[in-house]
């Protein structure tokens, strides 16, 4: 098979002989280009996969709290029939677990200390059903007998009033008891059976776990206010969730896990867009380096050109000739930049602790970050994008340097030969 000599030049001049200094100089310039496009490449791969690794370890903390759905009713009323409610969320092939649970808002205090706090009353039974968390602090969850009136606090709470376990804090609920003196608010001490760290501040700053029943009495109502759902695959929670709509009978609402925390994850993903435009810039600075490269190689080859059109060919030839250079250059540099983002973000955290060892210091003190460890997670999603954006910008960049070639007059170029 015989190779197309637009081909076999272009190859010949992205090689571009030393045999003068000149040449020698445009052979620089093409290496400069190749290595700032594999560069920019790379370090949108690493910086993309750290993100990622980052958002992962963040979720993961979180839906160790968090249920994937959660099924409620309106107001945070009791729900008219949890166990029905239940039966028919778990013939969704994608359901699990699921266990009953009360929300409700309150005050925590401790002597004068008295802070906010979201109570959630859990069936110890069924909770690790639903979350990671009871799991992880099975010991104390185990101690939310019904009647004991005991408290898992996260472990900021309870550093902000304090307690430690076995002291006594003081629940207050918002709705009091109507008296002749007034309305008086419902208090009830609890003994605090144990703490959790879930590594999500939001939750360990203000959660408080108790037994449902204990919660159904203090909060006066009649059952659980809602229902949570571990599903098989957590990325299809807004799926299931449009699908528990239309099965679920009752007057219920539904909540997936992205809602819960659409704020956060709409900042992440805009930041990771940014990160993308800003990164994406390097590569593109870089691949209009090759303007300036096969400008100059159009300038050094105007003899060989003209020869080419003497002999016969076509502008059209010449022009490919041109976009083969360029184009050589901008996948050897892309190619060698997925390689070494890939091959650095898959082995981030061994090369990270290397460096921190070398300088001796610490990019993630573990008393100021609740994450130690330089996370890393690539994605087909984000590394697909790069090459093809990138091998498009070095496909671009030669198109004018090209057709400037084609538009040679052999004539000219001969003259003074």
């Amino acid at each position: 098979m015989q190779i197309p000599y637009e081909l076999a030049l272009g190859w010949r001049y992205t090689r571009a002989g030393r045999a003068t200094r000149r040449n020698g100089f445009i052979s620089f310039i093409s290496g400069v280009s190749m290595l700032g496009i594999a560069l920019g490449v790379a370090a949108l791969i690493i910086v993309l996969s750290v993100m990622n690794g980052f958002q992962k370890e963040v979720r993961d903390r979180m839906l160790s709290v968090v249920s994937h759905i959660e099924i409620f009713a309106p107001g945070g009323a009791a729900m008219a029939d949890p166990q029905l409610t239940m039966q028919e969320a778990r013939r969704n092939p994608q359901v699990v677990g699921a266990a009953p649970y009360v929300s409700a808002q309150a005050l925590l205090a401790r002597g004068e200390d008295m802070k906010g706090a979201l109570v959630r009353g859990i069936d110890p039974a069924h909770e690790a059903e639903v979350t990671d968390l009871a799991s992880a602090n099975a010991a104390a969850v185990a101690q939310l007998a019904p009647g004991a009136f005991k408290v898992v606090l996260g472990v900021e709470l309870a550093h902000t009033l304090g307690v430690e376990v076995g002291d006594l804090v003081t629940l207050i609920a918002p709705s009091g008891q109507v008296t002749p003196a007034g309305v008086v608010p419902r208090l009830k001490q609890m003994t605090v059976a144990g703490t959790f760290n879930s590594g999500h501040y939001e939750y360990d700053s203000a959660l408080v776990l108790l037994h449902i029943e204990d919660a159904e009495r203090i909060f006066r109502l009649e059952g659980p206010t809602g229902v949570r759902l571990r599903l098989s695959d957590l990325h299809q929670a807004r799926d299931v969730a449009q699908q528990l709509a239309a099965t679920l009978s009752g007057n219920l609402l539904i909540r997936d896990w992205t809602q819960q925390n659409r704020t956060w994850f709409s900042a992440v993903q805009l930041e990771k867009r940014m990160m993308f435009i800003i990164l994406t810039l390097i590569v593109a600075v870089a691949a209009f380096n090759l303007v300036s490269t096969l400008v100059m190689t159009v300038q050094d080859k105007r003899a060989d050109i003209a020869i080419l059109r003497t002999l016969g060919a076509s502008p059209r030839s010449i022009m490919g000739i041109f976009v083969v250079q360029g184009a050589m250059v901008g996948v050897i540099g892309t190619f060698a930049g997925l390689a070494l983002g890939l091959a650095i973000a898959y082995n981030i955290d061994v090369i990270v602790p290397a460096i921190e060892h070398l300088l001796h210091a610490s990019f993630l003190p573990k008393d100021i970050y609740l994450i130690s460890k330089m996370p890393s997670e690539p994605q087909q999603s984000d590394i697909l994008p790069i090459a093809l954006i990138s091998l498009v910008l070095a496909f671009v960049a030669t198109l004018y340097p090209s057709w400037r070639a084609s538009r040679v007059n052999p004539a000219e170029a001969l003259r003074y030969e």
